[in-house]
């Protein structure tokens, strides 16, 4: 009996000891040396570096991370949002780029970028307006910003004075050889 003792109170003793549940850690403890890592490192973080070096959907995994772990904010939003830009899911990226904008109406990386998407999917006069409020709200400190200004309001304006062209050829044959293009009625 007294053997069952000493051996119950033995197992009972490396639990509690490295590598056990009762010190929060598992798995086996790390290599000497190495610093321990008490703190997971932000999702938004990880998640801008990854768009940096162009793994989008790595940074989209992040920046749901950082979702589950500070909540639904406008900057996870719109990080959210950029990174399906990025992807080329324009009805997401502008569906949670609008969501960051009801969340904080002053957040500036979002009008920008719900510009962006509104440009890319051919909605050039709402992406006008809204690089406007992006350029009111950042009270033009942001180059960036000026520059898709700049190229919407162009874009609007070619757009609105141009004559519809008539694109519409059909290539003929003339003896031997010899192709005449005449535009159709």
């Amino acid at each position: 009996m007294a053997l069952l003792a000493a051996a119950l109170s033995f197992l009972a003793a490396c639990q509690n000891g490295l590598g056990g549940p009762g010190n929060g850690r598992h798995g086996p403890p790390p290599p000497p040396g190495t610093p321990e890592v008490t703190e997971a490192v932000d999702g938004l973080i990880v998640g801008h570096r990854l768009m940096a070096a162009g793994e989008f959907e790595l940074a989209l995994k992040a920046y749901y991370r950082a979702a589950a772990e500070q909540g639904l904010t406008a900057d996870v939003l719109s990080a959210i949002g950029s990174a399906n830009l990025h992807l080329g899911r324009l009805g997401q990226a502008e569906a949670q780029l609008r969501r960051a904008i009801d969340v904080d109406e002053t957040f500036v990386p979002a009008w920008n970028n719900l510009g962006v998407v509104l440009m890319e999917s051919g909605q050039t006069g709402e992406a006008r307006r809204v690089f406007r409020t992006a350029y009111a709200l950042d009270s033009g400190e942001s180059d960036e910003i000026r520059e898709n200004l700049r190229r919407a309001i162009a874009k609007t304006e070619n757009s609105a004075y141009d004559p519809p062209q008539n694109n519409d050829f059909v290539l003929v044959r003339r003896g031997s050889g010899k192709y005449l293009l005449l535009s159709t009625p």
